[in-house]
């Protein structure tokens, strides 16, 4: 089944600032994230954004508060993101029925919504190479649990390329331009 722009919304998940310096390949991920809210701009995707106990550990990197409204921006305390009424609420809110994830920790937090959101009937993408953890081997072991409970692994350009779906598409050229370089 493929990603469609229509039918689908993206979730980043805890990429906070103070956490970030002991997350390994925080720019990659920080980058991968970035380029996925702005190709969701680009095809009016929807995008929300999570923040564990943001009092305590703060908000969202500056890079990536800055590309949505600060309301996209839920505070939560669960680990799960569809165990934590106000984030699942503002999930259902979107009505969509496919959920592309990425974000961090990969073994926690991604993990946990991912699993949930797939119980709750959601179609759910999690962007391997937009999610990491502190350590890689949690990382690891996280995508191979996913993939065993049959959340589907994915890359930024497969999301990208089905979101698009074609090269006559309006956004492909701005596509190419600014996301394929």
């Amino acid at each position: 089944m493929l990603i469609e722009a229509n039918k689908s919304a993206l979730l980043v998940i805890d990429v906070q600032e103070k956490l970030l310096p002991g997350v390994f390949d925080n720019e990659m991920l920080v980058n991968s994230c970035e380029w996925l809210m702005g190709v969701a701009q680009l095809m009016d995707v929807p995008v929300l954004g999570s923040e564990q106990y943001p009092q305590g550990v703060g908000p969202t990197i500056g890079t990536l508060r800055d590309m949505l409204p600060a309301e996209d921006f839920v505070g939560k305390t669960h680990f799960s993101c569809a165990d934590a009424p106000e984030v699942n609420a503002r999930i259902e809110a979107l009505d969509r029925e496919q959920i592309v994830i990425c974000g961090m920790e990969a073994h926690v937090c991604v993990m946990q919504t991912a699993l949930r959101l797939q119980a709750q009937g959601k179609q759910v993408y999690v962007v391997s190479d937009a999610i990491s953890a502190r350590n890689p081997n949690d990382t690891a072991a996280a995508i191979e649990r996913m993939r065993e409970e049959g959340v589907k692994m994915v890359t930024r350009e497969m999301v990208g390329f089905e979101w698009i779906g074609r090269s006559d598409a309006p956004q492909f050229k701005d596509f190419s331009k600014k996301f394929l370089r």
